[in-house]
């Protein structure tokens, strides 16, 4: 027999049926209304419960990005580099020991301008990459005082590439604090290296004068794989010391930001507290009446590389500045020692 019920009634009683279940049959939910996800019956595992759906957590702040986490060497030890190829744009000089040109090459994402000075004769050739110092960039030119110092190794034999840096027209500009940068911009030649047919690709030194001793320990304690480095009137490993005497120079218009770093942080930046890492035969030469850079920075670097038993040589010329004059007694007897001392750890022309 049916019982016939009010309408009120009915609609009541469906509402507490409802009540009673997790949804609609066949987990279908109202329109506009997602039903929780539902585990089918046959497919727990015995004794498992069923999941309660918790409640959605609410986003936590997210804290302020560290703004040296990427200039410390660790940092640079773990990132990529290379990718793309180094590119001759042009032929700029040919002498009759070699052929120099304006080469390209990326850097992250920058185009860095440099010149290559390829020997004369049957290649692949040992590499030397030279680092210069500190230029004013606005002033500065590819073809820059340490021209010379490529000229005379590539007449020696080597392959020479000479890299402006970011910053350094005609190259892009890009970050740069602590210099680190600009070792970056090395640390990508290096990678690229195998790209170029008349490169010898494992047998990579430096040559780097000033700023660019400076950059060339960096690199030294980041990739293992350089041959051999001669360090010439080099800026100092620690950062701390090399930005104390940028303040000094610029009047203090240049170092306040690197020096307002925690401490903690600059040792993780600076070269300096991971000297023991290097793998690489050094070569130091210093002016002993260096006004710019203290000689005893390079006599410190010295004592503390020899101390850990890492392969050193040092020079200091008595009465000689920061750059040696062109041609000097001291000039040749550098460039002397260099060369052999590269030729030593590079291979090459005897």
């Amino acid at each position: 027999m049916r019982i016939f019920l009010p309408g009120w009634i009915m609609v009541g009683l469906m509402a507490v049926s409802c009540a009673g279940r997790a949804g609609p049959p066949g987990g279908a939910s109202p329109v506009g209304i997602p039903s929780p996800t539902r585990i089918p019956v046959e497919a727990r595992p015995a004794g498992a419960s069923i999941p309660t759906p918790t409640a959605t957590a609410r986003p936590t702040p997210t804290s302020t990005p560290d703004p040296y986490a990427e200039l410390t060497v660790e940092a640079l030890r773990q990132r990529a580099y290379g990718g793309g190829a180094i590119r001759i744009e042009r032929t700029l000089a040919v002498t009759p020991a070699f052929t120099r040109t304006l080469f390209t090459y990326p850097s992250d994402s920058l185009t860095i301008y440099g010149f290559m000075n390829i020997p004369r004769g049957k290649g692949p050739f040992p590499v030397v990459i030279v680092l210069h110092g500190y230029v004013d960039p606005a002033r500065y030119q590819t073809l820059a005082y340490t021209t010379r110092y490529a000229d005379a190794l590539a007449r020696a034999g080597f392959l020479v590439l000479h890299p402006n840096y970011r910053n350094h027209p005609p190259s892009d500009t890009g970050p740069n604090m602590f210099r680190v940068g600009y070792a970056i911009d090395v640390l990508n030649l290096i990678a690229l290296l195998p790209t170029l047919p008349a490169a010898r690709a494992d047998a990579v030194g430096l040559f780097g004068h000033s700023m660019g001793g400076g950059i060339a320990l960096r690199v030294l304690v980041v990739n293992p794989e350089i041959r051999a480095a001669v360090l010439y009137g080099s800026m100092s490993a620690d950062e701390r010391k090399n930005f104390e005497r940028i303040l000094q120079w610029s009047g203090g218009t240049r170092g306040r930001e690197e020096l307002s770093v925690p401490e903690e942080i600059l040792h993780r930046i600076s070269p300096a507290f991971y000297l023991r890492d290097i793998q690489t035969p050094i070569q130091i030469h210093h002016g002993a009446a260096d006004a710019t850079v203290p000689p005893e920075w390079s006599r410190e670097l010295y004592e503390q590389l020899r101390a850990m038993g890492k392969t050193v040589e040092w020079f200091e010329y008595p009465g000689q500045p920061h750059t040696f004059p062109a041609s000097s007694t001291a000039d040749r007897l550098l460039l002397e020692r260099s060369i052999a001392f590269l030729r030593k750890y590079l291979g090459g022309n005897p």
